[in-house]
Parts: C-alpha cells; structure tokens; sequence
C-alpha cells in the first residue's frame, strides 16, 4: 500500500492531461469538475492534486474518473486558472508518496506568480519555449536551475532580465498543456522553494543573537 505524504508536495513530473468538464463560477469563489482518471484511482476526499501547479483539494470524486475541487478568489486572482474553462485541458499529478522517486523537484504547488508564452523555437528532436518572468521572481530564478510551469518541473536552459527559457522534450511536449500553449498563453511560475528560504536565511537580522 502506498504512503502518502502529510503535507502537500508534488515533483513537478505530470500524470495525466486532463480535461475540464465543469465549472461553477461562484460569488467570490469557483467548483471545477476535472475529468482525470489515471490522478483519481486510489483518490478521496481531502486528497491533494496538482492542478497547472495549483495544488487543490479533492472535494468529491465521481464516476468517470472525475473529481471536483473548489478554487477560491485568491487563487484565481494569483493564477491561470482564472482563464480556465470548460474543454480546456489541465496538467494533473498526485501529491508525491513518502516511500515515491523525487523525479522532477520538491514543488508546493503554491503558484508565486503568472507569466506568458513570448515565443516558441521548434527544432529537430525539442522546442525552445521563452516564458516572461516578473521582475519579483527574476532573482529565484538561475540557468540550470528549477522551474515549476504549469506544475511541471523544468530546468532553465537560457536567462534574461525579464524572461526564461526551457526546452521541451517531445515526451513533454505530448504528454503535458506546454505542447499546444501558443504565443500569449498564461502560464503558472513556481520558483525553487530552496531559493526563497535561502534568501530569507541570509537576510535575517542576527543583530539580536
């Protein structure tokens, strides 16, 4: 039997691509239905799923592989997910298992910020995707460092002041929503979590120790 994990935590590497079949938008708040089957056979109430990197709780899971999660207004102010409807196709992975391969990055699924797709390089066996990057989260981010996009982990192969590159494989490309996003297209940022706490461990005042 699989463990699971006590806290929400996922690693960047997607499961399934799944599907929007159902939206409520509600006063200050939304209720998706996700179809996702692979994500919602051993799932249940309380579960966490990553959802383009937004880590959601399961509210209920229904017949046909579908599950709802409610998204409440900060989230859909501070994501993509504000543009997502019904049809639109969504990344999907589990919360990581405790005794599970850290095959991508420890990722939170706490978006720190949206940027957009400005340009797309195909070439022979990969894509180049350049993803804007805002300014607040531009000092997390390194070269050959990690990137969560959309809740997938990647690694950054070119740097700019104020945008990023990853390249995509073609298993990516095939398997998760970064294959079809055009130029314009939002996307959800989350940074190394390792960075920020770094940051923050260098500028503590020790003047009180």
């Amino acid at each position: 039997m699989a463990l699971r994990t006590l806290l929400c935590v996922f690693t960047g590497i997607i499961e399934e691509l799944g599907e929007v079949v159902g939206k409520e938008d509600l006063a200050d708040a939304a209720r998706f239905v996700i179809r996702g089957p692979v994500v919602t056979a051993d799932a249940g109430h309380g579960d966490s799923i990553s959802v383009n990197g937004v880590c959601l709780t399961v509210v209920e899971v229904q017949a046909g592989g579908q599950f709802t999660a409610d998204v409440m207004k900060e989230t859909l102010d501070r994501s993509s997910l504000r543009g997502v409807g019904v049809g639109s196709h969504v990344n999907l992975e589990r919360a990581a298992a405790l005794n599970g391969r850290l095959g991508g990055h420890i990722v939170q699924g706490h978006v720190d910020g949206t940027g957009h797709v400005i340009a797309r390089t195909p070439s022979e066996h990969w894509e180049v995707v350049r993803i804007a990057l805002p300014t607040a989260l531009s000092r997390y981010v390194v070269e050959k460092g990690s990137i969560t996009v959309d809740g997938v982990s990647l690694t950054v192969s070119g740097l700019g002041h104020d945008w990023f590159e990853v390249s995509l494989i073609p298993t990516t490309l095939q398997m998760t929503t970064l294959g079809r996003a055009a130029v314009g297209t939002d996307v959800n940022l989350e940074v190394d979590v390792i960075a920020k706490y770094v940051e923050r461990l260098m500028s503590r005042d020790d003047s009180s120790t």
